[in-house]
């Protein structure tokens, strides 16, 4: 099968990233909902996390995993911040 050099796919990754981030710039700041308020945020994860089955929680069944990616997750925001000059 012959691949197609057309489409969101087959962009090099910064130009998907370039284009990515427009998405998210495009809405004010007074729309931004969750970045407005952590409470609802909040409320949305679990929300969203009561619609995994138990079975497959992983963070809920083991708080040193979910620890870790929180740590990994909140280092690589400040870096990414940092980098793109504290926006």
């Amino acid at each position: 099968m012959a691949q197609s050099n057309r489409g969101f796919a087959s962009m090099d990754e910064s130009k998907q990233r370039a284009i990515a981030s427009k998405g998210g710039q495009s809405v004010p700041d007074e729309k931004r909902s969750f970045s407005r308020d952590p409470k609802l945020a909040a409320a949305a994860g679990r929300k969203g996390g009561q619609n995994v089955p138990d079975e497959k929680r992983s963070f809920s069944q083991n708080h040193k995993l979910a620890a870790e990616a929180g740590r990994k997750g909140g280092l690589k925001s400040s870096r990414n911040q940092n980098q793109q000059g504290g926006d």
